[in-house]
């Protein structure tokens, strides 16, 4: 095992610029210009992505990012995180709270990206990136004196091999996921938004309606739950027994099978009316609005989210739908003068929806059970998925594990 400074294993390591003009130039196509929002170790969120164009992205020569370069969040709350640039998001340019790392030939950017998301190493880079000021940085100098351990070339293409294996495999499950729900959600746009095949109509106050069926409320769907934070200071309300549900664990979830958190039976039994069956329908309802997941287990939420706990006669996967389609709607009806957004029980559960009569349901419900299922179940799959990599990646990374 070798080691050296980061600065002398790339060709580059500079940060990024922001256009003149800020938001005013962002476009819907055109050359992506890459954020600190896109970047999390071991994923890139395209939400957020934007375009500048090409006369901007010439003027931003500098910062154009190649393929395999590592990208690094260098300022804020987002301080460390790491991602190896996709292909599909070039060409692409960088701003100045993203740096560019590139290696020389002694180096594989793959290694580096492993190396960088290391637990330890992220530990270092955090601790470092605290110190000397009031906002959370990393300089050119602290990486470009950053010490990088690697093994010989063949080797690091060795450990790269097997880690992206399993990086590999999660992305074609989370791919699956994404297909499976946007088929479910292309039957509910049919049925329940064009309204594909219906020849008779009815007047109601939303306008037309397809006949027999009924506009209602959300509070219609089944019992309404606001979550209950139990105390924090009282450890015996806190073990491994039950999921305890907050807006960070829903982001990108159809399914939250895994918490942060967790509560113990005591917990169970003194807030035991705030607890949420399976298959209930989460909706966040204060700051970030509009997340809408489902929980596998028997779960409590904190006091952020409303909960429909699903009636018999109305299915999960119509309320699940229905709910994500609200989205728009839910955020502007939070934002009613409070700086917070906020949307109450009381409004939540007042919100009108078309519900169809009970055939079309069930029939919605056996098309799209197994979609949501074998999302379920993928889901699954990418945690122990998830476990290994990083059981595997510092054993890797230390030659503990031989390759």
């Amino acid at each position: 095992m070798k080691s050296n400074k980061l600065g002398l294993l790339t060709t580059k390591i500079g940060s990024g610029i922001t256009p003149r003009g800020g938001q005013s130039v962002y476009q819907d196509s055109g050359t992506h210009l890459i954020r600190s929002q896109n970047i999390y170790n071991h994923k890139f969120k395209k939400n957020g992505l934007v375009c500048i164009s090409q006369e901007i992205a010439e003027k931003m020569k500098s910062v154009e990012i190649i393929k395999e370069d590592v990208l690094i969040n260098i300022t804020g709350d987002s301080v460390a995180r790491v991602y190896l640039v996709p292909d599909e998001v070039l060409p692409a340019r960088v701003n100045q709270h993203v740096c560019i790392l590139r290696t020389t030939p002694e180096l594989n950017p793959h290694y580096l990206y492993y190396f960088l998301i290391n637990p330890i190493t992220q530990k270092h880079l955090l601790s470092i990136a605290g110190i000397g000021g009031t906002r959370n940085a990393l300089t050119k100098e602290i990486l470009y004196n950053l010490i990088i351990e690697y093994p010989d070339y063949p080797t690091q293409q060795k450990i790269v091999k097997q880690l992206n294996a399993i990086k590999n495999k999660i992305i074609v499950l989370q791919n699956q996921n994404h297909t499976l729900e946007q088929m479910a959600q292309a039957i509910f746009q049919s049925w329940f938004v064009d309204f594909d095949g219906v020849t008779e109509w009815d007047d109601s106050e939303l306008g037309k309606i397809p006949k027999g069926w009924t506009i209602e409320t959300i509070g219609d769907f089944g019992e309404i739950i606001t979550g209950k934070t139990p105390p924090t200071k009282n450890l015996e309300y806190y073990g491994n027994e039950y999921s305890f549900i907050t807006i960070p664990d829903m982001h990108d979830k159809t399914w939250i099978l895994k918490t942060e958190r967790y509560l113990s039976e005591k917990s169970k039994n003194d807030f035991s009316k705030y607890f949420l069956a399976e298959n209930s329908v989460l909706v966040s309802c204060i700051a970030t609005v509009g997340l809408v997941s489902l929980n596998s287990h028997t779960a409590l939420t904190n006091q952020q989210i409303n909960s429909i706990v699903c009636s018999k006669n109305i299915p999960y996967t119509f309320v699940y739908c229905t709910m994500t389609r609200l989205k728009d709607q839910l955020i502007t009806w939070a934002s009613g003068g409070s700086a917070t957004p906020n949307l109450n029980k009381g409004h939540f559960n007042s919100i009108s929806v078309l519900v169809p009569h009970s055939k079309v349901l069930e029939n919605f419900h056996n098309i799209t059970k197994n979609l949501f299922e074998k999302i379920q179940k993928n889901s699954d799959n990418i945690i122990h998925l998830t476990k290994t990599r990083d059981i595997l990646l510092p054993k890797l990374m230390s030659g503990e594990i031989r390759v």
